[in-house]
This record gives C-alpha cells, structure tokens and sequence, in this order.
C-alpha cells in the first residue's frame, strides 16, 4: 500500500474520504473520473479487511463498464501503469491484474452477464451506470457483495432521469450511501476555455448534462421550425459525407410488393468550416448494397470530401466488397472511416449533434430535393413512428468532423471505433 502513489484534486477527495459503503457520482465530463476509479480500485484491492471487519481473502474487486471493450478502452493500459508497484501478476487476454496481496481486479462488460456470476467480490465499480440495464446490478451484483458487505462505487455522466437517476436520489436516503455531484470545472486542472470551446454547438440542456452533471429531461419539440435556415451558397469549408446503412435486402421485398418496416439508408454530404455546417444534400432510400456502393462513390466524386464515415456494423461489412470493386472501377479512393451510436440512443445523438447547431445558426441546408423530406424529419422529430435516417446519418457528421474533447484522467468517449484507410490495393 506504501508503495501505491496518487493523488486527488479536492472534489475527488471527499469521495475518497466518505465512508459510505455506497457510493453514487454523478459528474460532467473531464471532472477525472476514470482518475478516480482507478485509484479507488486499487485502494479497495489493496484491503486485506474492509470497514465491516470481514475477511476479504480471496474476494476480488470488479470494474464494470457498459461492454467489456469499452472496459478495456477506458481502464487497462492506465490501470496497469498505475499498479505497476503492487502488481504480482497480469492476464492480458482477460485483462485481470492480481495485487501483491492475492486479490484481483477483473475488467468486465455490462452486455455480458454471464460472466459476471461465480467469483467472490469485496468491491465494484460501475462506470458509466446509466447506460447498463439496472439488473445487472440489482440481480447480480449486489447479492454476491452481501456475504462480506461488499462495497460499490457508481461513477459517470447523468443521461436524463433514467435508473441512474433514482439510483442516485434513494442513495441520498440511505444511510449506508452517499450521492455526490460535481461539475467539470469542479476538476482544478481543466481550463474553463476548453469547456467553453466544446460547449459552442451544444443545446443547453446537453451542457448541462455534460459538463454540470445536471440530470436532465429533454421533452417537447427538439427542431422548431422558425430555426431551419434554407439558404444556396457554394461550400467555404471541407466537405465530409457519412452513411447511414440499412437492410439492403429489403429491395427485394419491396419489389415483391410486401409492406417493409425497414429503415432507409442515407447519405449525407456536409460542408464543414468555421462558420457551422452546410447540408449540401442527404440521399435517402431503400436501394441493394450494390446501388447504395455506387451512389456513395458517386457521391465521393463530386464532392471530393475529406473522409467518408459509415456506420460500423454487419451492413458496413456487407457493403465494404462492393465499395472496394467500384472504387477500382470508377479510380476514386475516398478515405474511409468507421463511426458508432457508441451505446448512445439515437435520439440523444441526433440532438447532440444538430439542435445547439441550429438554434443558433451554425446548421443550414442547400435548397435541392432532399430538403423538403429532411425538414419533415427535424419537424416530426423524435417520434417512433416516421422515419429519422436523414437525421442520424447528418449527426455521424459531428464524429468525424469535430475533435472530441477529453484527457486521460475522464476517457469516457461518446464512441469507440478504428479508423480504415481504404487504398484499393
């Protein structure tokens, strides 16, 4: 333990210092709560017997993230670097980490249950808790921590009033809890400039979730009408196109005259500069994976974008032969990336990224076809029934065009993905 060295900025200190056996944190961005985590992991680990007098031999210390590849992102290369003293031994695969004192840290993902069940715990800590299923925690968790009064830290940014928000009110009624907020700027070495910065193209009620770890509750009419600039200029920026992708095989049904419930794909093609964005079109429609390669290309080739970014997942793998097999053909070779919802809803990413644009000017729309339909969709927006692929594929925009603003002691990203240059090679 004597050889374990960290330190903590004021705001984490009185979490360290609670002797509540639970522990809730709501807090913004950047405040260094993967910091913290980490260093109340391995204070936890360290233990031989906690406050209750138990024996903790053997029983190990979970870090639960909302998937296991998220775990491994935020948590492992600094938390080894960290343990580097007090560490006997590291299994990589299964990114666990035994302590000097025999008791380990395992890294594990919410999605995956199953392997949470059959392993002693004296200790968890779940990161980013409002974006888990609350059984994980109520029906498998808290029971294995029962038999030696096992301790919990819920750390991470509120998303509305969901399971981490009653969470964090009942914990403000129990004795044997504590809720604590703190903002970002809470966090001393954060430059205040820096959330101002990343907070410019943000709708109010994000900044205050974000960075004021304010729970908040988004309702009403998310795009008014009297916000949607329609204007025809040519492009002052860099251009960049995302896709949408949806299931190609639906042409066929449709030919067939069957009734489809399948979402469109769409394209959208954006100006990027420093006064905001310019929509130049979003393609829309429900064409084969073969149509939907050629018109992304075709797309490519007239705009000339800095990168292409198209949603990950099987129908980006069904797509990617065909783009490779056109883009021979047609000689043009854009620079593909990989974006992802990033276990975020739909509905939070589209506002994320397009209701503080609009409301205050920095988002207009070339006039052209797509226009029309894409208005409906802001208009219509959000409701489960009528269709909003024209706005998620125009919200991947902000993933590739905008730099994320994070540090190393908070890295909990809105998205995990690999970036791959296509060569055509």
């Amino acid at each position: 333990m004597a050889d374990l060295e960290f330190e903590l900025h004021k705001a984490q200190e009185l979490i360290f210092l609670s002797d509540a056996r639970f522990k809730v944190v709501g807090a913004g961005r950047r405040f260094g709560k993967s910091w913290f985590a980490r260093t109340d992991l391995l204070v936890k680990t360290l233990m031989e017997t906690n406050d209750y007098g138990y024996d903790l031999t053997g029983r190990h210390s979970y870090y639960i993230a909302p998937t296991f590849q998220q775990a491994k992102d935020i948590m492992w290369e600094e938390l080894k670097r960290m343990a580097q003293p007090v560490t006997k031994k590291i299994r990589e695969n299964e990114c666990v980490l035994t302590l000097v004192n025999d008791r380990q840290i395992h890294l594990k993902g919410s999605d995956r249950p199953d392997t949470l069940r059959g392993v002693g715990l004296g200790h968890v800590v779940m990161d980013e808790y409002a974006f888990m299923k609350p059984d994980v925690w109520t029906a498998i968790v808290r029971p294995i921590l029962a038999d030696v009064k096992g301790s919990a830290l819920f750390i991470g940014t509120p998303a509305g009033k969901n399971h981490f928000y009653d969470l964090f009110i009942s914990a403000q009624a129990n004795p044997d809890w504590e809720a604590f907020t703190f903002k970002s700027l809470d966090n001393p070495f954060l430059d205040p400039g820096e959330i101002a910065a990343a907070a410019v193209d943000m709708p109010m009620e994000f900044v205050k979730q974000e960075f004021e770890a304010s729970f908040s509750s988004f309702g009403g009419t998310v795009f008014k009408e009297e916000f949607i600039q329609i204007e025809d200029r040519k492009p002052q920026g860099s251009v960049y196109i995302t896709v949408d992708p949806a299931g190609y095989e639906d042409v066929r049904a449709i030919s067939m005259g069957q009734k489809s419930k399948l979402d469109e794909t769409a394209i959208a093609v954006v100006d990027v500069s420093p006064q905001g964005w310019h929509v130049l079109d979003v393609q829309h429609g429900r064409w084969d994976v073969r149509e939907t390669s050629l018109r992304v290309l075709r797309a490519a080739q007239k705009y000339k974008p800095v990168s292409v970014g198209i949603e990950k997942g099987a129908l980006k793998n069904a797509l990617m032969p065909f783009l490779h097999d056109n883009m021979r053909r047609l000689n043009v070779f854009p620079y593909i990336r990989e974006v992802s919802h990033g276990n975020k809803k739909k509905t939070d990413r589209i506002v994320w990224a397009l209701q503080g644009r609009l409301e205050q000017g920095r988002l207009s729309l070339q006039p052209g076809e797509y226009t029309k339909p894409l208005v409906e969709q802001m208009l219509d927006f959000p409701n489960p029934t009528v269709h909003d692929d024209m706005l998620d594929a125009l919200a991947y925009i902000d993933q590739i065009a905008v730099t994320s603003y994070y540090d190393a002691g908070d890295c909990v990203q809105d998205t995990f993905y690999e970036m791959e240059e296509i060569t055509g090679l």
